[in-house]
């Protein structure tokens, strides 16, 4: 398996997005935004992010071993580097996850949340994606995307949504990410593909994905000609050229003008 690599931020701010591969395995982590609410934890996402991305590499390379069960483990090992912190705190760092491994013969992939991983075949394309988080607060995410993105109404308004949503963070009936502790593991959405007759797959962020999924601007198969064409940071910059033509959110309602972008282009 060969992976080319991409992220960038969707501000000026810090990019909460990470991505990592080896020859085997491909990951991706998507920050979950705090909206300058209290955490509990003196560290910030992007150190979240960063640590956990690392520990998931490692624990998900023995082949004997499930990618949830690496992903407990790495989510265990996280929560022991700051054992200062309050963990407990429904605001605590937290983070999509998506991995893709190559096995003798298959791949497996794990997701937590809605950052996708998308297989290319000769039969065309098979989305694998969480979509839970789209089930909490409904009313809240309809006011949300009813005023220009950035405007004061906006920004209270996001406040407002995450703040309810953490209420309903790994918690049942809720939805599930990573964060202070291994039970999230439990709860991926997780399967495995032959390997007979795939081409590629593409592990993102849903910075990148919205550009089919949201914005409705490309089709599976675009993104995967730009994927081709000019590899990750050509498909991100695709999606950046859509958001500058609507930079308040009027024709695309969304939670800030640019989300952080990541992307891993396997070739299989």
């Amino acid at each position: 398996m060969r992976v080319a690599l991409a992220t960038e931020p969707g501000g000026t701010g810090p990019n909460e997005d990470w991505v990592a591969a080896t020859p085997t395995i491909a990951v991706v982590l998507d920050g979950l935004s705090t909206a300058g609410l209290d955490t509990g934890c003196e560290h910030g996402v992007p150190w979240y992010v960063a640590h956990l991305g690392g520990h998931i590499v490692a624990e998900v390379m023995a082949p004997e071993r499930s990618l949830a069960e690496g992903l407990a483990r790495a989510l265990d090992q996280v929560a022991q580097l700051h054992p200062q912190c309050d963990l407990k705190n429904p605001g605590t760092p937290s983070a999509t996850v998506s991995i893709l491994r190559e096995e003798p013969n298959q791949y497996s992939h794990l997701i937590l949340a809605d950052s996708p991983v998308v297989y290319e075949s000769s039969d065309g394309y098979t989305v694998h994606t969480d979509l839970r988080v789209d089930l909490v607060v409904p009313e809240l995410r309809a006011e949300t995307e009813r005023h220009a993105t950035g405007s004061p109404e906006h920004l209270a308004s996001v406040r407002r949504m995450i703040t309810a949503q953490r209420l309903t963070r790994n918690t049942v009936g809720g939805y599930w990410v990573a964060a202070g502790g291994p039970e999230a593991a439990e709860h991926a959405v997780t399967g495995s593909t032959p390997r007979d007759g795939m081409r590629s797959a593409a592990v993102m962020s849903d910075g990148v994905s919205r550009l089919v999924t949201e914005y409705g601007m490309a089709t599976w198969g675009d993104a995967f000609d730009l994927l081709r064409a000019g590899g990750p940071a050509r498909l991100i910059s695709a999606v950046r050229e859509v958001e500058a033509t609507d930079p308040n959110g009027q024709r695309w309602p969304r939670y800030k003008a640019g989300d952080d972008a990541a992307v891993a282009y396997c070739l299989l």
